[in-house]
């Protein structure tokens, strides 16, 4: 695996462990904006806590793509012979 094709992997790994830990732990407002506040979204969560959820997706795409990677580089994981 070369190096473009390294950094394209990682990024969509990254974007997909990202949409999956960003609702975690959200809490709305619901309860604060009982009555209608103009400017503001009543589902809008109060803290979404953005840059631990960037470091807990760091981390686990750095985790799958070293498996991955291996995998790859070990020839375990090589989608021409399943091709042929």
């Amino acid at each position: 695996m070369g190096i473009t094709g390294s950094i394209i992997v990682y990024v969509m790994i990254w974007w997909i462990v990202f949409f999956s830990v960003l609702p975690v732990g959200i809490q709305s407002n619901k309860e604060v904006f009982k009555d209608s506040i103009e400017g503001f979204d009543p589902g809008a969560p109060k803290n979404p806590k953005i840059g631990k959820k960037f470091l807990i997706t760091t981390i686990i795409t750095s985790i799958l793509f070293i498996v991955i990677y291996y995998l790859v580089e070990s020839n375990l994981l090589n989608l021409r012979n399943f091709l042929q």
